[in-house]
């Protein structure tokens, strides 16, 4: 796959490249000793260098005596890939890095599909060299010269962006990051698989359940047609991937959606935004349960569970609880007031905020207890790194005695918007109301 070594020049040449693919750091400083032009030779047919063959088989040794000897890192094989591509292809991150260390040009297209490094590394998913760019990306001229949200979205020659090689690919790890870094989620194909499809088309062909649950909570639209009409249930349908045809089934139950009023939340923690996704696919998973339900398909346990959680709660630590719900276990501290929450009832705050009718722009969302403005959110201190001092015990009941007396005419506000995570599991779940209300979208 870009490295073979077929038709070199001379037995010199065979064994010079040989060695690299190797990773014999000495037998090819020894090569270039006798014969330096070595350095710019390439095989015949696909037109490899050393650095492309060092890069694709993870030599990163020789990738870097090469590169100090200033070998230009951006070096062209036969179909214009180049040492990077290579090594995002075939998932070789000490290379990856290496080489965008040296400057390697994230942005260059090859001949063969149009696609940059950023596709391979989607494609072929390899997360941790898609993570590499990405962050290369954000801090090189890359930046400032095309628009990192451009970067992420780009197109190859048949009009694929990453995210929907990714979700084609079943790569739902690198899906989730691709969305993470701003991917269009309902961004259209060109020529590639059926036209004017969008991922959530290509997780519908695939049967991809996870990428499915990936879409869906990033605001994929469940009713966008392709070029020939047909939404993702049609597309599900047509390959017989009942469970996936269950969740886009447009009279099902509409999921929850990352809210939009804390992507504008500034500097969110990155703790506290892997509790509030969490919550947030644990809530879509009570709902997939209930969809599925009575049918041949059924889920997977959840990875993240509140009974655990609960089973672990004390007599002690029950003035911990989230003083909203009581059901589950504050993890989530709005930043200056110090006010308190579970992250399913401040998903549930976020998701209920509505934009106003004179601007159309989405308010911030505010702490239920004291109305102020959540500037940032995030991971609520534990009772370890509060209690200092014998009198802890009654600073924590004072804490939730203020939340409640501060908060309690704001809960009205959050009924409804309660409603819509249904039972999630744990004491005193029962107090939710059903799951099938509708959320309000943000």
């Amino acid at each position: 796959m870009g490295q073979e070594l077929s038709c070199a020049r001379s037995s010199q040449e065979h064994e010079f490249f040989s060695a690299v693919r190797a990773g014999d750091l000495e037998a090819v400083e020894s090569a270039l000793r006798r014969d330096a032009s070595l350095l710019h030779q390439a095989t015949i047919y696909d037109r490899l260098s050393a650095l492309h063959i060092a890069a694709a088989n993870g030599r990163v040794e020789v990738l870097s005596m090469l590169l100090r000897r200033s070998v230009i890192p951006d070096v062209l094989n036969r179909s214009k890939q180049t040492p990077l591509m290579l090594a995002a292809m075939h998932g070789k991150i000490a290379c990856v890095q290496r080489l965008l260390q040296a400057g390697a040009n994230i942005l260059m297209f090859d001949s063969l599909h149009g696609r940059t490094c950023l596709h391979y590394a989607a494609y072929y998913g390899h997360s941790d060299c898609l993570q590499a760019v990405l962050s290369a990306a954000q801090s090189t001229s890359v930046a400032d010269s095309w628009g990192f949200a451009r970067f992420v979205n780009i197109r190859d020659g048949h009009g694929a962006t990453p995210l929907h090689l990714a979700v084609r690919q079943r790569r739902p790890n690198c899906v989730h990051m691709l969305l993470d870094n701003g991917a269009l989620v309902c961004a259209l194909t060109g020529g590639y698989g059926c036209p004017g499809s969008t991922p959530l088309h290509l997780a519908a062909r695939g049967g991809c359940l996870d990428c499915v649950r990936e879409l869906l909570a990033w605001g994929a639209d469940r009713l966008q047609r392709d070029a020939s009409g047909r939404i993702p249930y049609d597309v599900a349908l047509k390959r017989n991937h009942g469970a996936c045809a269950a969740l886009l089934n447009p009279s099902s139950a509409e999921p929850l959606v990352w809210p939009s009023p804390l992507k504008f939340i500034s500097e969110l923690d990155r703790d506290a935004k892997a509790l509030l996704e969490a919550a947030l696919m644990e809530a879509n998973r009570e709902r997939e349960k209930k969809i599925l339900k009575g049918t041949a398909y059924s889920l997977p346990s959840p990875a993240h569970s509140a009974d655990g959680i609960d089973d672990d709660i004390s007599e002690a630590s029950d003035t911990e609880l989230c003083c909203i719900c009581f059901d589950q276990v504050c993890t989530i501290e709005v930043q200056g007031c110090g006010h308190q929450m579970c992250a399913h009832c401040t998903l549930a705050l976020c998701c209920h905020s509505k934009p106003n009718p004179a601007t159309s722009s989405l308010p911030a969302p505010a702490c239920p207890f004291c109305r102020s403005n959540i500037a940032r959110l995030v991971v609520a201190k534990t009772r370890a790194e509060d209690d200092g001092d014998n009198g802890s015990s009654k600073q924590r009941r004072s804490r939730r005695s203020r939340n409640v007396g501060e908060g309690s005419s704001s809960f009205k506000g959050l009924s409804s918007a309660m409603g819509s995570f249904g039972k999630m599991g744990g004491r005193g779940s029962g107090r939710m109301a059903d799951s099938k209300d509708v959320v309000d979208k943000p």
